[in-house]
């Protein structure tokens, strides 16, 4: 994982929000970036980037922009999983945070997951 003071320039999911690196998109608007995951975990997986990189949530939220960056994240999220119909049957937005939490890249991000019964407790 990108340590938390590591240059947006090194940061995979900046590179990819600035088309450095190939990505499927599969929604976006002003301040989020939503691409389909290269390993899914589910039959319908995909990411929801903040563009304005932050290492996790707490680093996010110290933002001045954040609550409305948030409200875009889930706004955007939303719209995606209403147009593709994925609301009907239910889906999972999750947030992993640190290493014990299983984050890999040190950029935000949630995962978008469908397409199949959830089981819980998750991992």
């Amino acid at each position: 994982m990108t340590s938390k003071s590591a240059p947006s320039s090194d940061c995979l999911f900046c590179r990819i929000v600035r088309g450095e690196i190939p990505s499927t998109p599969l929604g976006q608007s002003d301040d989020t970036l939503i691409i389909q995951d290269i390993a899914p975990q589910a039959p319908f997986h995909a990411l929801v980037i903040p563009r304005r990189h932050a290492a996790d949530i707490g680093e996010f939220m110290k933002g001045e922009t954040a609550p409305s960056e948030l409200s875009d994240l889930f706004s955007t999220a939303l719209a995606l999983v209403e147009d593709r119909g994925i609301d009907r049957k239910g889906y999972r937005l999750v947030v992993n945070t640190g290493r014990d939490g299983g984050q890999t890249v040190g950029h935000l991000h949630f995962h978008l997951l469908a397409g199949r019964p959830m089981g819980w407790p998750p991992g």
